[in-house]
């Protein structure tokens, strides 16, 4: 593991790895998640490594073995979006493969309308058209971190991540201000400017993300892909996921699963 110091003063862990001077990927994980559970023990380090590709994984802030700040300030988009532009330039990238996961997709979206030069090629796994429909301030997960008892907490879907998190040890006050963090929604009309090649792609059972094509459609030229059986935990494992984001990347992609 190696680190850097964000402008903010905040540690940022992360993982070099994979073939040295072969083509760069960042991997953007989940919330909840870090870089170790969702790309490394998954088999996605490997993987990438297999392609003849230099693997860059790193921790979000608040997550893994990054700094864990209780302030929810420290968490907009702006912010996020900066350590993981901060990071390429520590490691001296200019434009790299860029995958993100869930609420690691929606950061990569963001740095595709903010920093697109830095983006080779764009994989949005996890999320759909479920993006594109404004919510309502919701503070039910960020009650589900800070609760005492994860009994108490009725929700399945809360219930599982609060699991997921004590399973993986984090910080459950910092994963509280994570959520509580200013954000905004994406907007359709924002997204046609995004111009590097996009593959959105989600698992038909994942209820999280919605129809990966009506992401797709509001991003030129955009592919998506369905991953028949699939929900949103069980599709970053799955070899479904990697061989479609693969021929994604190789230049070519059939969806040999919808």
């Amino acid at each position: 593991m190696a680190e850097f110091t964000a402008s903010d003063g905040v540690t940022i862990a992360f993982d070099d790895t994979g073939v040295a001077g072969g083509p760069p990927v960042l991997l953007v994980h989940g919330f909840a998640s870090n870089r170790e559970e969702a790309w490394k023990r998954t088999g996605w380090y490997a993987a990438f490594e297999r392609r003849g590709q230099r693997v860059i994984a790193l921790d979000l802030r608040g997550h893994g073995a990054s700094g864990k700040p209780h302030e929810a300030a420290l968490y907009s988009r702006g912010t996020l979006l900066g350590d993981l532009t901060g990071l390429l330039d520590h490691l001296g990238i200019g434009r790299a493969d860029l995958v993100g996961y869930s609420m690691g997709a929606r950061l990569s979206l963001g740095l595709a309308m903010s920093a697109p030069e830095r983006i080779a090629n764009l994989v949005l796994g996890g999320v759909g058209g479920r993006l594109l429909t404004p919510t309502p301030r919701d503070d039910r997960m960020a009650q589900a971190m800070e609760a005492d008892d994860p009994a108490t907490i009725a929700e399945p879907l809360l219930q599982s991540f609060r699991h997921f998190a004590d399973e993986q040890g984090e910080d459950r006050l910092a994963l509280a201000a994570f959520v509580r963090a200013p954000s905004r929604e994406f907007d359709a009309d924002e997204l046609f400017a995004v111009r590097c090649p996009t593959l959105v792609v989600a698992g038909s059972r994942d209820a999280l993300a919605g129809d990966p094509q009506a992401l797709a459609d509001t991003i030129p030229g955009a592919k998506a892909v369905t991953l028949q059986g699939c929900d949103h935990f069980n599709a970053i494992p799955h070899a479904m996921l990697k061989a479609t984001v693969f021929d994604f990347l190789d230049g070519y992609l059939d969806d040999p699963f919808g």
